[in-house]
């Protein structure tokens, strides 16, 4: 099966991005046994520091500009084919290196050159509506829209939906996510009703305890629990929809 790349976006931080995509990577590497690469492209290193990395130097947007090759930098991490492509600093100015380069298709190209040494590519992209989230709607073969159960976080997956459409060429195929539900709330339990077939991932203290344990849910939470569980039903889909995808 061809490489196939997943970013994991959100218009607005706060919604578990980075908790879903360090969890996506894991699944992909430990339930699929695939050769998987987690490409922390978020100034803040969060995924980085998950998986067990300091978030040092200044090389992370040299790789954009090709002034190092990415794969230099990649790095392993504890969890058995999964390595990462860690952040740092200077990706927070990583969309004024996007601007200035002028290159609509150089993360796709970066991606590219990746894909021979992986089987799935997870990206924990930065939020915000941008050059660099137009980049990496290029790249992505599936884009994962983690979404809060409440109309500002709906509000915000409307507006990254409209501005795919707006844009010309292939269309990347968005898959929107509940994240950090609740289901002892009203407003939530209305969502679900909603979008009943949308998967869902809890709001639980283990998704919390990554930061502390510095590892994947699944490193460190019993196969079976409610967090895990998600997780693992939730790449299921994933998978599903690559599969669907046309080559």
């Amino acid at each position: 099966m061809s490489a196939r790349t997943i970013a994991v976006y959100s218009l607005k931080g706060g919604v578990g991005k980075t908790t879903l995509a360090v969890n996506l990577a894991w699944a992909a590497a430990t339930l699929s046994s695939r050769r998987t690469l987690l490409w922390d492209l978020d100034g803040q290193a969060a995924s980085t520091w998950i998986l067990g990395h300091e978030p040092i130097g200044r090389e992370a947007s040299a790789a954009i500009r090709r002034e190092v090759d990415p794969r230099q930098l990649v790095r392993p991490t504890a969890v058995e084919r999964l390595d990462l492509l860690p952040a740092d600093a200077s990706l927070r100015e990583l969309d004024v290196a996007f601007h200035a380069l002028d290159k609509k298709n150089r993360l796709a190209r970066l991606v590219e050159d990746l894909t021979g040494d992986y089987d799935r590519i997870v990206i924990d992209c930065p939020p915000g509506l941008t050059d660099t989230s137009d980049q990496i709607m290029r790249a992505a073969d599936l884009v994962v829209v983690p979404v809060i159960p409440s109309a500002l976080s709906r509000r915000a997956l409307d507006t990254i939906t409209a501005h795919i459409q707006r844009k010309k060429g292939p269309k990347v195929t968005l898959a929107p996510v509940f994240s950090m539900v609740d289901r002892r709330r009203a407003l939530h339990r209305e969502a679900l009703e909603q979008h009943p077939d949308w998967p869902i991932i809890p709001m639980a203290s283990a998704f919390e305890a990554m930061t502390e344990r510095r590892a994947p849910l699944g490193s460190f939470a019993p196969r079976g629990s409610t967090g895990v569980e998600a997780v693992a039903a939730l790449w299921r889909r994933v998978e599903s929809a690559l599969a669907g995808l046309k080559a």
